[in-house]
């Protein structure tokens, strides 16, 4: 029934808040955070909290309380005492958010005793959130699916639906959206990346008014054998832009960034980087240059030390160079430093993206191809991908982002291309083609 997968979508976002909460009980109980760090994780419990109040109390607990619960009770007088507990635990909530609030706010709340009275309530916090819901799962829905009619169920079903939970929606507000990037810092795969931070890299490309695109691609032509691919392609990357090009599965996106790359022959047309042709460089030579790809898939050496994977995007630097970019990738991903002499193969999909788009950033690139990044990761994970896409593009790094997932790639894209059957179709500016009626009915789904 549709209530219940409601419920249960609702009960795995609580989880997953309530574990990121208990991620940053451990580090309080430890003391690992400190400075800037603690800023920021008490300031993630007040965002854990607010979340838990504003949907949760005031519509996941009333739904189940005034529709859920009420409607057993006058079908049946089994199960009353635990659903009085349940009630009692539903109206005491705000008690316990208040306490979390003032230890994560109070003008003290930096020092060594209230970091240990926080991580403490969020212990007992926890095991109490845990312990109600379970109760919920194994007592109560089971006794709901025994004495509720079907007319009961619509009625669940629609309170329940009336509103979503905030973490679900495609564009959050600001708060909401700023708790689902923490989040995914704080949780280990599969859900979340391990623990990575925001950092701008030392060295970015600084931002250019040049007239000269970074890359010009000119009536360009591919395919393979007899299969011609790509019919004509012309784009524009300027210094400093982040284009994206969206199109459906066999589009010849990704055999654009192969030729553009060098390793994928190009039949007619020119490419010319930085205002040189480069119809005579080899792929290395290109690499060289600073045209960097992270390729559809990830590509990791599986068997390779996280390390060794990073250093082969830099071979082409020297020793300082290489050691220089090694911090700055470890400085931007520390769940890779801190399993740095692991195999590659061992990392979860999002960790091995984020390796993937490490090793590229070892090679100091001037333009930056991203083939279909969020390919296979889970929400939060593609979230936190395209927010550190994002973070890059606003320090300096030129990118052509290649991308299925049309909504995500045009929400950041400062300019974007769409391809259909190897041609260009329509191009514009992120926002007005996300607008757009054609490309909303094609790709947006609606």
């Amino acid at each position: 029934m549709r209530a219940m997968d409601i419920i249960a979508a609702e009960h795995r976002n609580m989880r997953l808040v309530a574990d990121a909460l208990a991620a940053l009980g451990e580090r309080f109980a430890t003391g690992k955070p400190d400075g800037a760090d603690l800023h920021t994780a008490l300031h993630t419990v007040e965002l854990i909290a607010d979340y838990f109040e504003f949907y949760s109390d005031r519509f996941h607990h009333k739904h189940e309380s005034d529709v859920l619960f009420a409607a057993m009770r006058a079908r049946s007088g089994r199960g009353a005492a635990m659903l009085d507990q349940l009630d009692r635990n539903h109206r005491d909530s705000h008690h316990e958010l208040d306490r979390l609030r003032f230890l994560a706010g109070n003008p003290n709340r930096m020092e060594a005793g209230n970091l240990q009275a926080l991580a403490e309530h969020i212990r007992a916090f926890r095991e109490g959130f845990e312990t109600h819901l379970r109760i919920e799962e194994e007592q109560c829905f089971p006794l709901a699916r025994e004495v509720l009619t079907e007319e009961d169920w619509k009625a669940v079903e629609t309170a329940f639906a009336a509103v979503s939970d905030p973490l679900d929606q495609e564009n959050p507000g600001e708060a909401i959206a700023l708790l689902k990037a923490r989040i995914t810092l704080l949780l280990p795969s599969p859900f979340g990346l391990g623990g990575v931070r925001d950092h701008i890299p030392a060295t970015p490309h600084g931002r250019t008014h040049a007239d000269v695109p970074t890359l010009a691609v000119e009536a360009v032509s591919s395919g393979y054998g007899r299969n011609d691919v790509l019919h004509g392609v012309s784009l524009r990357i300027m210094p400093g832009q982040l284009v994206a090009l969206v199109g459906a599965n066999g589009a010849g996106k990704t055999t654009l960034l192969r030729g553009i790359s060098g390793v994928q022959p190009v039949t007619g047309g020119r490419i010319a980087f930085q205002g040189a042709p480069v119809a005579r460089m080899s792929a290395a030579d290109r690499v060289r240059a600073g045209l960097c790809q992270v390729p559809e898939g990830r590509h990791v050496f599986a068997p390779m030390s996280i390390e060794d994977n990073l250093r082969l995007g830099a071979y082409t630097r020297s020793a300082g160079e290489i050691a220089d970019g090694l911090d700055e990738v470890y400085r931007l991903f520390p769940i890779l430093q801190e399993r740095r002499t692991q195999p590659a193969g061992v990392l979860s999909g999002g960790q091995q993206q984020m390796l993937a788009l490490g090793r590229a950033l070892m090679g100091k690139p001037k333009l930056l191809l991203l083939d279909e990044p969020s390919m296979g990761l889970a929400p939060l994970i593609v979230a936190e991908i395209f927010r550190i896409i994002r973070m890059l593009r606003d320090s300096g790094v030129t990118i052509l982002l290649v991308e299925q997932n049309a909504r995500a790639a045009l929400s950041i894209a400062d300019h974007a291309y769409v391809m259909e059957a190897g041609r260009i179709t329509l191009e514009g500016q992120g926002a007005d083609l996300i607008r757009d009626d054609e490309v909303r009915k094609a790709y947006l789904g609606h």
